[in-house]
């Protein structure tokens, strides 16, 4: 296994800890031996960044507050990414507002406690972050998205068709022949596996089928031929959806989804850092100097001060223990932790996420002055713009249940306790990816890519469909998407959200508390030229698109169902938009620690992802994009990962 640090192996203790903003110091503290990169994350961002700088040379710890649950079977199999986020061992519960007022956050099905805390939001803390958990979908985002960074700071290295390669170099493509005339823009020696759905193992659904032409049929608005075979079904398919084609994000589609996976199992970045730690040179010596430290809770950043010079970032505090988060489930259980410090020689890299990023730059005292002080936290630097710009995209779902059950599922129990799975035994037993059926996909069979009525240039829209009963996330989800082999949706998700309003605030001085947070939809967040609407539009029309799928089903006893969410009482726009304004949900937060130009006093990071008014610290994950990129911004977040390793290594050549 990889090499990390116990508490007790390769440290000194030394008593008369220096005093920080929190009470979390004990006598002792574990000191380590300095690093020339110390990553604090290991998930899109922090993950491929810290094998990157090792495999150039470089000596980097890796700070991870969780365990390495990647043999978790929940973890490992496709289709049980659900169980995954609610998995103890490796889930972090975060609770979001939608919205100030409680009357209008009470009107959520999923809006949770007594004490309204708000809406559950699945992240994990384990080796791998929240890769460990995602839907393992894989969208290449809008060139547009890269060309708004290039624009909004002035530098070509961000232009579309210099941004492509980091993809191609992450990639390891498992559908596509090298060859062949959809592998332009792809990879097929990276890190991060891709595969499609077998369209046989589709075609093995008659149900599925008539869905999937039915789609066809609404998304051409014409009758469509009925598919019988996987032969007809792989002429659904135009291209492929991350193919580098003229007109690719502008062009409306059905698409078999990406999946990140590698021989049926889910890839990550945590398989790229075990490979990484766990390589050997011919003599059995360590080939990279990696290490993983485990259980390690990041607190704040170290800085030195010298007069005339901005505060250089000089090391990490951390907290050695297990749970001691307390979005943790399991964090009452567990002591405070033993308190460890470690220096860097050349930079630190917070790569925490969206929620947790901003908390640990706050704690240094990187942030808005007022909120600083108003916590007691001494300021390092003024920085209005960290925890702000909080995005999100906007998800919501048609559901229908059917009188009969879907063939691919109806064997299916997602090891629900004192039940046989058949679908298990096929996916342990199985050699290929056909034979190992069901549990090798996400249960995602298509994903149709189209523009709204109130799309620019490129498609805002993002439906998917799957046997289950999904209505978004909230305790216990896991159970209710597959409690049958009856329901079918689809959900759609809108991009390019014109809301930025949202915020992540400290709850207070203590970094085991969770902060506050707060997403702002629809009338409580932006509401400036025409934002609510743009917002709004796309998802009351994303129910419409999806009800006309299910009318279009024309044969028995495909179109034999009930819509059972929303249901058919709601019906006018004004009642679409009521549920869409009390159910919408999303996952993909990002833009806490943006980009920015040098004039705004809002942006967190300058275009080397450096943070502002400091030297020897960056953040690298999705906290630092001015927009949300694309539809699913993991893509994202691992090409800027990339990008960032490129970026650290040429500004520490000197070294």
């Amino acid at each position: 296994m990889f090499r990390f640090f116990s508490v007790l192996a390769l440290t000194a203790c030394l008593s008369a800890a220096t005093s920080t903003a929190n009470d979390h110091q004990p006598d002792k503290v574990t000191l380590l031996n300095d690093y020339d990169y110390i990553v604090v994350g290991s998930g899109a961002g922090g993950g491929p960044l810290a094998a990157r700088l090792a495999i150039a040379g470089s000596s980097v710890l890796l700070l991870e507050a969780g365990a390495d649950e990647g043999e978790n079977v929940d973890v490992s199999t496709p289709a049980f990414y659900s169980a995954a986020s609610e998995d103890s061992s490796l889930s972090w519960n975060f609770y979001v507002r939608h919205y100030k007022d409680n009357a209008q956050e009470a009107r959520n099905s999923k809006a949770t406690g007594s004490e309204l805390l708000g809406i559950w939001y699945p992240r994990t803390g384990t080796l791998g972050g929240c890769t460990m958990h995602n839907a393992l979908i894989t969208v290449y985002p809008h060139e547009e998205d890269w060309t708004n960074i290039q624009k909004l700071t002035g530098d070509a290295s961000w232009a579309p068709e210099k941004m492509r390669k980091y993809f191609e170099r992450l990639e390891d493509n498992h559908y596509l022949s090298r060859d062949g005339p959809e592998s332009a823009g792809h990879g097929f020696d990276g890190w991060l596996g891709t595969q499609v759905i077998n369209r046989v193992l589709t075609a093995q659904d008659p149900k599925i089928l008539a869905i999937l032409t039915a789609a066809d049929a609404t998304l051409a608005n014409h009758a469509s031929p009925p598919i019988t075979n996987a032969r007809e079904l792989e002429e659904l398919y135009p291209v492929d959806v991350n193919t580098d084609v003229p007109h690719r994000d502008s062009t409306n589609g059905i698409y078999r989804p990406p999946m990140s996976t590698t021989d049926s199992k889910r890839s990550s970045p945590r398989d790229f850092l075990v490979a990484t730690a766990n390589a050997v040179n011919k003599d059995g010596s360590k080939k990279y100097k990696l290490d993983i430290r485990l259980h390690a809770f990041a607190t704040k950043v170290k800085f030195q001060h010298q007069y005339g010079e901005p505060p250089r970032a000089m090391g990490v505090d951390f907290l050695d223990g297990q749970s001691l988060y307390r979005a943790d489930s399991r964090s009452n259980t567990t002591g405070p932790g033993r308190a460890g410090s470690v220096n860097a020689r050349r930079e630190v890299i917070i790569a925490g996420g969206t929620f947790n990023t901003p908390q640990i730059l706050k704690l240094s005292g990187i942030g808005p002055k007022n909120e600083l002080l108003a916590h007691g936290i001494p300021v390092v630097v003024d920085l209005p713009g960290v925890g702000q710009n909080l995005q999100d995209h906007y998800e919501i779902s048609t559901v229908v249940q059917f009188d009969d059950n879907f063939d691919l599922v109806e064997n299916c129990t997602f090891l629900t306790p004192n039940t046989k799975d058949k679908c298990f035994e096929q996916y342990t037993s199985g050699h290929t990816e056909l034979e190992k059926g069901f549990y090798a996909t996400n249960l995602i069979q298509a994903t149709i890519l189209r523009k709204s009525k109130v799309a620019g240039n490129e498609r805002d829209t993002f439906h998917f469909g799957g046997p289950g009963n999904f209505r978004g996330y909230f305790h216990g989800y896991t159970a209710s998407i597959v409690e049958d082999a009856k329901h079918f949706f689809w959900a759609t998700l809108k991009a390019h959200e014109k809301n930025n309003a949202g915020s992540v605030l400290l709850k207070s001085s203590d970094p085991l508390d969770v902060p506050q947070i707060n997403i702002a939809y629809f009338e409580s967040g932006t509401t400036t030229d025409n934002a609510v609407y743009l917002d709004m539009e796309p998802l009351v029309e994303g129910i419409q698109f999806s009800r006309r799928i299910y009318g279009n089903i024309s044969s028995k006893p495909a179109n034999e169902f009930v819509e059972v969410y929303p249901g058919a009482n709601v019906s006018t726009v004004g009642e679409l938009e009521t549920f869409v304004r009390d159910e919408a949900w999303g996952h993909h937060a990002t833009g806490t620690a943006r980009i920015g130009a040098d004039n705004d006093p809002n942006a967190v990071l300058d275009s080397r992802l450096r943070v502002r008014g400091v030297t020897g610290l960056r953040v690298v994950d999705a906290s630092v994009f001015p927009e949300i990129p694309g539809f699913f911004p993991v893509v994202s977040v691992y090409m800027v990962s990339e990008k960032a390793a490129d970026m650290i290594i040429q500004d520490n050549e000197c070294f």
